[in-house]
């Protein structure tokens, strides 16, 4: 997918119009993890909803596979930071839901949610509404409903940012294992989690302050499969953090 001379602008008529992304140019190949990192309001978010289809740019042009990007598709998966679950279904219910849009037989839903909550230790909850589960469960069945679709492209906005820092961990590695396991799927995933970026990215993009450009574009070297634990401790990843937290620094501040 790809974003041409992508502008963005809020605004007009009766309000002072924002320019929220300026001149932004990505390129992103099939099956690659990309991480978005930048300030507070530098159009991080605007740059998936684009994507989505949720919103059109004012300049340039969004493509996937070559097309211009002009409704939203059903073969993206969005998932928040909060995780949005209906609370008066159950976790399997919830996790049935977006194949339950895309006319998928009963028995079939309820097999695919089932051996997804089982990949994500959830076995046992499957009958539990939201309301009887931890805020690290719930995130867990948005990250399952997200996947159950199959779909190409995942957009990920600040997804495990409501989470302990404990728990963030946990989540963290068995969402990456899920993804490492297909690596067919795209990813675009926005934090603030500096040491997150580095540890689940294939690339880093950090931007700038509002309006919200491209400053640096970050390969990071790194082996997969990925072990968490063990590689925040590496010093190969200590290296590529730092490099980002330079870039990023001076745009905090």
């Amino acid at each position: 997918m790809s974003l041409d001379g992508v502008s963005l602008i809020f605004g007009g008529k009766d309000t002072e119009p924002v320019l929220a992304v300026d001149s932004i140019n990505i390129e992103i190949p099939q099956g690659q993890f990309v991480a978005i990192v930048g300030p507070s309001g530098c159009g991080k978010t605007t740059i998936l909803n684009m994507l989505s289809g949720l919103i059109p740019p004012t300049v340039g042009s969004v493509k996937r596979h070559g097309e211009e990007v002009t409704e939203p598709s059903r073969d993206i998966g969005y998932m928040l930071a909060r995780s949005a679950l209906s609370p008066w279904r159950t976790a399997r219910k919830n996790v049935e839901l977006g194949l339950q849009f895309h006319g998928v037989g009963r028995n079939e839903r309820r097999n695919r949610a089932e051996e997804l909550l089982e990949l994500l230790h959830l076995e046992g909850f499957a009958n539990a509404f939201p309301s009887q589960l931890s805020q690290g469960m719930r995130q867990r069945v948005a990250i399952a409903r997200t996947l159950a679709i199959d779909p190409d492209l995942w957009l990920m906005d600040e997804p495990f940012g409501a989470l302990d820092a404990q728990t963030r961990l946990v989540v963290q590695a068995e969402f990456i294992s899920l993804w490492e396991k297909s690596k067919e799927s795209t990813v675009l995933f926005v934090t603030h989690d500096l040491e997150e970026a580095v540890l689940l990215a294939d690339r880093v993009l950090v931007m700038t302050a509002r309006p919200g450009r491209i400053k640096s574009d970050n390969v990071i070297d790194l082996p997969r499969p990925r072990i968490i634990d063990e590689l925040r401790f590496d010093e190969q990843f200590k290296a590529a953090e730092h490099k980002i937290w330079k870039e990023l620094r001076s745009e905090i501040i």
